[in-house]
């Protein structure tokens, strides 16, 4: 019987160690590797290449999004199970365009996850049932609405990384060390994303990545 190995990557403790233990209780599935950041993790699957990454897609530092569209970059092979509270058409639709195999809700039975684990790990797309069904067929079918282009679709996924950050209190010279670019893009990114959105300040741009779920309030 083949082994599939799997990384978590959940920034609450608890939550980490509940899957981990129902996760241990089967034969056939191996949690090889934890992280409880974005960044973290991607150092995780450099380090141990998973069959499967069980994500949480709200987590500090890089969020999720951005971590689907680096793993599937650089490990297309890895399936993708995000493991969220999220049941926004916004969260669904960009998790499925960066590259999720899967979408299944924090609240699912025990049961329900592990049928959503299976159904990826055969290279099958799974949604939580409950996520209006009209979502997803949009999604599959390829009939998106056609919407009128707002300030938020232009801001690109590079700035949405920085916004995050920079709404998590890190300072330029600490963002430019975790993405791995000069102080000076960063500088741009920030002055890009403030023209784009029409802010001002530092706490305004704070206060926008909160609304648009890239910050936690208790972050």
């Amino acid at each position: 019987m083949e082994i599939k190995k799997i990384i978590i990557v959940e920034d609450h403790q608890l939550f980490r160690e509940g899957l981990k233990a129902m996760l241990g209780s089967r034969n056939d599935l191996e949690v090889i590797a934890e992280a409880e950041d974005g960044l973290e993790a991607l150092e995780v699957i450099r380090e141990n290449y998973p069959d499967l990454l069980l994500l949480d897609l709200s987590m500090p530092r890089l969020g999720g999004i951005s971590v689907i569209n680096e793993v599937k970059r650089l490990y297309p092979g890895i399936a993708i199970l995000a493991l969220t509270i999220h049941e926004s058409d916004q969260y669904v639709l960009e998790a499925f365009n960066a590259g999720v195999n899967g979408y299944c809700i924090k609240d699912a039975s025990r049961e329900e996850l592990l049928v959503a684990i299976s159904s990826v790990l055969k290279g099958h797309t799974y949604i939580s049932p409950g996520i209006a069904d009209n979502v997803m067929e949009g999604y599959i079918e390829g009939r998106k609405r056609i919407k009128t282009r707002s300030s938020w679709d232009s801001i690109t996924q590079r700035e949405r990384e920085v916004l995050k950050l920079l709404g998590e209190g890190y300072l330029n010279r600490q963002i430019a060390d975790m993405l791995h670019i000069s102080v000076k893009t960063v500088e741009k990114h920030r002055s890009n994303i403030m023209g784009k959105l029409d802010l001002h300040s530092t706490a305004a741009l704070t206060s926008f990545a909160i609304e648009k779920g890239l910050v936690q309030k208790n972050n």
